[in-house]
């Protein structure tokens, strides 16, 4: 069951035609125990790979495949944002290079992969298939962004990475061809 109460994700939503500029105040929530997640690089591209899969599945889109390039650049900006303690979207070009991103922090060790990526495939409960960003029933299109870039039916390759500083960890998923591309439909 996910955490209600005090909810540590601090996650940002990638619309192609916009970026943030700071990121949201962090949040620390109470352990339920003193174990902390289980890591490891085989255990991340196992859980992102077959959760994203499983997404995709439920929404009749293609699986993705993992991508090593992908990873290292997830790595390489995972490992920025826990140097600086700064949570916003890598600025990237427009037009070709630019990878879609999805970007998650919480307290170090306190949640699994399988919970991480969680909390954006729960914003599917906020997704209509219109075209991007109208495809939120809260009038947001940052509301489903995550879960959107999961789903996106021309997105062929996913690869994610985390990095840790003393307090957080960065999971960063980077994607290829990006999604959440405006005036685009997901699906």
């Amino acid at each position: 069951m996910i955490r209600k109460a005090g909810i540590a994700l601090l996650a940002m939503a990638l619309l192609t035609a916009c970026g943030a500029s700071s990121g949201p105040e962090r949040v620390v929530e109470p352990r339920n125990g003193s174990a902390p997640a289980q890591r490891g690089g085989a255990l991340l591209r196992q859980v992102m790979l077959a959760r994203h899969n499983d997404t995709r599945r439920a929404v009749g889109v293609p699986p993705l495949a993992w991508d090593e390039g992908l990873a290292a650049h997830a790595m390489d900006y995972a490992r920025e944002l826990a140097r600086t303690r700064r949570f916003q979207h890598a600025p990237q070009p427009m037009g070709p290079g630019r990878e879609g991103e999805n970007l998650f922090t919480g307290t170090r060790d306190a949640y699994s992969f399988a919970e991480m990526i969680q909390y954006w495939i729960d914003e599917r409960k906020w997704f209509v298939n219109g075209p991007a960003p109208d495809f939120s029933t809260t009038g947001n299109g940052e509301a489903v962004a995550h879960y959107t870039q999961i789903v996106w039916r021309t997105t062929t390759r996913v690869g994610c990475a985390i990095a840790s500083n003393d307090r957080d960890d960065y999971l960063v998923c980077r994607y290829a061809p990006p999604g959440n591309v405006i005036g685009l439909r997901a699906l």
